[in-house]
């Protein structure tokens, strides 16, 4: 049966399932189809081939099956507090089987003195062990299918109404006997020989009825590769239809703008790194393609200045450059460092943004578009309609996730020339992300701090070591440095047991009641969060007590030291974005990271890795593995989602780039995509993605 028969037919013309199942299904899981079905793989699996006694229980143990008879069955209370309660024996032992709902349907099921399985998770009330709704199956039936059983995931409502993990289990069973051996396969042959990989009809068998472990993750390897080579092999195909419609500046001269800034006025000596990512960003401008680029670099790895100088080749070509910032603190501390940078070189830089009075916007108007305005620096204002250039030729999109694509595709009309495009990151983005978020962008690394940056000492501290670290921050303010205490909370909440900021300013002022402290969040007007923040930037203030609301863009070289509180509430790449606040100037600066002494096994990990590497990549790469790549902010450049169903960017790293290989081989041998080879491929393809729009055609 085609992959589109499957796809058309409803999950309810399957025998067994009906209108009502069908409905339920489709509500509850998103299960519509027969296709749905097929591809609502289990979560685990669990060995049903393995028999276990009563008397070997152990609290961690996980869903087991044990085959025995029920010695009675037991109605307790009434009402919606009703149970039934079968004591179940197995010779060595015995318990207690629950059911909280369906109880009139079990009893009349299930026999005293029959001998049955029960499989399910065992806990222990009382020193007696139990099951809660466990399966039970006849020993006949566990036997006709003893081997690795798949758990589906469901919902507790789908429970209620009868459905268990053994009920799709079932559907999935009727569904493959039916029509699971005449499933095509769209990959080539040739693909799959080369890749080792089983037939599409092989795989979703196995995922679903797999003989052994060994055989399970053959079928996985298979599925996964297919998810990710599709996500691949659009991208890539977006990619080339971008750059093969995207006209761009031709920027073939180095110009005079450059060479005297590079020569004269260089703050100081360029890393290999910057040197690197400069040749290949002027590599790109002297193509006459649009250039589309991500730069990456951890938080003092020099991006603006590798940003500023590529400006001034945009201006060496005769075209106007502009930098656009998410926040108004950050806007405004690039205007004033790309400002004084240049001012020898006599070039008009300004500044525009939502508090902009109108006579100096109607200035700015007037410059752009008679061409004498060469640098324009702002927050979303530079996107208005309004703003108008006489020849936009370079554009530059700082810490880019803040930003939703359909806000960075509007630079692109401000002229008739679409500009080429640099988006600047301080996030890390593992390997697997970057080639998945950001796939059709080519990508450049700073990988190499400054010379003299010292790395942050980061240490985690528990509560009983609160004075001590009270004590190395009054320290370093004795010393005329400044501290941050960031805080995850507004408001404290009785239910949270988390140090709040209002609280936490209280104790911070009477603690240290010789020094001044200042304080921000993100619910705070933007003119009272400018002030108190610029408080901080003069050091009008010693301690600057926040929320993450300084997670970006706030640059105190004075700063020195950081304490972050309940730092358990905070996820790896959080923890080194706030920890990059600190560092920034040439002294020795730390972190410290406030916990609670009970926390998870995990959790203790996450924050001990922090105290072992200042590197943001290897920081991105543990908090992926660790959590998963979670919601992926802004919209993804070539307007897909990744809703994997199988694979996973955290650790699919290796078949991810096999995907992305073949997808590239495929591209080159079939630039069109017409071959009757690729006819199969291009067609599941449109299936997963053609819903997405399409934002890498934005022009």
């Amino acid at each position: 049966m085609s992959i589109d028969r499957l796809r058309a037919t409803e999950v309810m013309y399957l025998k067994g399932v009906g209108p009502k199942r069908g409905e339920m299904l489709s509500k509850q899981l998103g299960i519509k189809t027969l296709y749905d079905l097929l591809y609502h793989f289990p979560t685990h699996y669990v060995d049903r081939s393995r028999f276990y006694t009563i008397n070997s229980f152990h609290s961690e143990m996980p869903a087991v099956q044990v085959k025995g008879r029920f010695v009675t069955f037991t109605v307790h209370g009434e009402g919606a507090k009703m149970r039934l309660v079968g004591l179940f024996s197995d010779g060595t032992g015995t318990m207690e089987v629950v059911w909280f709902r369906r109880i009139k349907w079990m009893r009349e099921t299930y026999k005293v003195g029959e001998e049955y399985v029960v499989f399910g998770k065992p806990a222990e009330f009382s020193g007696r062990w139990s099951m809660v709704h466990p399966e039970i199956d006849t020993p006949q039936s566990v036997q006709a299918s003893a081997g690795l059983r798949g758990v589906y995931p469901l919902t507790e409502q789908l429970r209620n109404r009868g459905i268990n993990s053994r009920t799709i289990f079932s559907m999935v069973q009727t569904l493959l006997q039916g029509y699971g051996r005449t499933i095509e396969d769209p990959l080539p042959r040739d693909m799959r020989m080369r890749l080792r990989l089983m037939d599409k009809a092989s795989a979703l068998e196995a995922i679903h009825n797999p003989r052994d472990v060994s055989q399970m993750q053959e079928a996985r390897r298979r599925l996964k590769f297919e998810e990710l080579f599709y996500l691949q092999l659009n991208i890539l195909n977006y990619s080339r239809k971008r750059a093969a419609k995207m006209g761009g500046y031709r920027f073939s001269r180095v110009g005079e703008l450059f060479n005297r800034f590079y020569f004269d006025f260089l703050p100081f000596p360029l890393t290999g790194a910057q040197k690197r990512v400069i040749k290949e960003i002027h590599a790109d401008m002297k193509t006459g393609r649009q250039m589309n680029r991500l730069l990456q670099g951890d938080v003092g790895s020099g991006k603006t200045l590798v940003a500023l100088m590529c400006m001034l080749l945009a201006l060496g070509n005769e075209t106007q450059a502009c930098l656009m910032a998410p926040t108004e603190i950050l806007a405004t501390q690039h205007f004033e460092t790309i400002s004084k940078m240049v001012a020898p070189l006599g070039i008009n830089v300004k500044l525009l943004t939502g508090s902009t009075p109108k006579k100096q916007r109607d200035v700015i108007h007037s410059q752009l578009l008679d061409g004498s305005l060469h640098i324009l620096i702002g927050t979303h204002a530079v996107i208005e309609d309004n703003v108008q250039f006489a020849r936009l030729g370079f554009v530059v999109i700082d810490e880019q996730h803040r930003f939703g694509v359909a806000q960075r595709a509007r630079m692109w009309k401000k002229s008739a020339v679409p500009p080429h495009v640099l988006v600047m990151t301080a996030t890390p983005i593992p390997r697997t992300l970057a080639m998945t978020v950001y796939g059709d962008l080519d990508v450049s690394i700073i990988d190499e701090l400054p010379p003299g940056r010292k790395p942050v000492v980061t240490v985690l501290r528990y509560e009983d070591k609160r004075l001590q670290v009270y004590q190395s921050m009054a320290a370093q303010l004795r010393a005329g440095r400044q501290v941050y205490v960031v805080y995850p909370l507004i408001k404290e909440n009785e239910k949270v047991d988390m140090k709040s900021l209002e609280e936490g300013y209280r104790q911070i002022c009477e603690t240290f009641r010789h020094f001044r402290v200042a304080y921000v969040h993100g619910k705070m007007k933007p003119a009272e969060k400018d002030y108190q923040m610029n408080l901080f930037a003069s050091h009008q203030a010693d301690i600057l007590v926040a929320t993450t609301v300084i997670e970006v863009g706030v640059n105190v070289p004075n700063a020195t030291t950081m304490v972050i509180e309940n730092a358990e509430r905070f996820g790896l790449s959080q923890l080194h974005q706030l920890r990059g606040r600190v560092g920034r100037g040439e002294g020795q600066s730390y972190c410290v990271l406030m916990s609670k002494a009970a926390i998870a096994r995990e959790t203790r990990k996450r924050l001990e890795i922090m105290t072992t590497t200042t590197d943001g990549f290897v920081v991105a790469e543990a908090d992926l593995k660790m959590r998963g790549p979670g919601d992926i902010e802004g919209t993804i450049q070539s307007g897909m989602p990744i809703d994997l169903k199988i694979a996973s960017l955290a650790s699919d790293g290796d078949l991810l780039q096999a995907a992305r290989n073949e997808a590239e081989h495929l591209l080159e041998s079939d630039p069109y995509l017409d071959s009757s080879a690729s006819l199969p491929i291009v067609k599941e393809m449109r299936q997963l993605f053609d819903k997405a729009v399409d934002w890498s055609m934005i022009s």
